[in-house]
């Protein structure tokens, strides 16, 4: 039988009061975990646990942290755990850094994108190694990009930072197998959120093409014909989150309807 249920277990997910990472979150909290949803804002964060579906049973909670302030972050983290708290599943999920071709990104712009992606997602990490070990289970997938096996075009700091991130995520597989603890990377094609959005207005504006002619170049590119859903991200998440997915490790996942042309 295939083991999905995550009843008892707590799941810190980021990013989590939109597109994937709210998807995300939402289908953990149905799958029975405890979510803490964690992003910036906390009246969303709340709004955001009262949506989560919720057996009477569960206790739902959120951190609100900025992902770009270390300080904030470490003190954010060392309370939580400090108070007794730990999590058996980390979705790490940050928003990708803005477009734009490598030529022209600047070095801070390289910095804060690896403060805010790989570093936040190593802080993470750390904090919860402890709980997950002494459980004798964990799961930390990180949500990153296709760009990992194939970059993609005018996302310079991006492509960069995504490799760094999956080949941090790949050697952490390794010392931390032995202990039932995964990790695994979700690679993301064209989703209906906010930064699809965003990417295709940008380019639309660079262009001088409407954003329907630039979303229609996109689709072209997409072996299944559409974009894919912040759901459909959510589910495969979910998947590797559960025990059933117990030896599957250091893997990166694409889910871009075909779109990535390498294997």
């Amino acid at each position: 039988m295939l083991q999905t249920d995550l009843t008892g277990k707590t799941a810190l997910v980021g990013g989590a009061t939109q597109g994937i990472g709210k998807a995300t979150a939402m289908i953990l909290a149905a799958q029975g975990a405890n979510v803490i949803v964690m992003a910036r804002n906390p009246d969303t964060l709340l709004q955001t646990i009262y949506e989560l579906p919720n057996t009477g049973e569960q206790e739902h909670g959120f951190l609100a942290c900025d992902m770009a302030n270390t300080a904030m972050l470490q003190s954010v983290l060392a309370a939580w755990t400090g108070g007794g708290m730990m999590a058996h599943i980390l979705v790490n999920n940050t928003g990708g850094p803005p477009a734009g071709p490598i030529t022209s990104a600047k070095l801070v712009e390289f910095e804060s994108a690896f403060r805010q992606h790989l570093m936040a997602n190593h802080l993470l990490a750390q904090a919860l190694l402890p709980g997950m070990k002494e459980a004798g289970y964990g799961r930390i997938i990180n949500v990153i990009s296709t760009s990992v096996k194939l970059p993609l075009k005018g996302l310079g700091v991006s492509n960069t930072i995504r490799a760094a991130v999956a080949n941090w995520a790949k050697t952490l597989s390794n010392e931390v197998a032995p202990f039932g603890i995964t990790v695994n990377n979700v690679l993301p094609g064209a989703t209906r959120t906010g930064r699809l959005e965003q990417i295709m207005q940008n380019k639309a504006e660079k262009t001088g093409h409407e954003v329907s002619d630039v979303a229609a170049e996109m689709l072209a590119e997409i072996p299944a014909g559409r974009f894919g859903e912040p759901e459909e991200v959510a589910a495969a998440i979910a998947f590797l989150a559960s025990p059933a997915a117990a030896y599957i490790n250091g893997i990166n996942l694409p889910v871009d309807g075909g779109r990535t042309g390498n294997l």
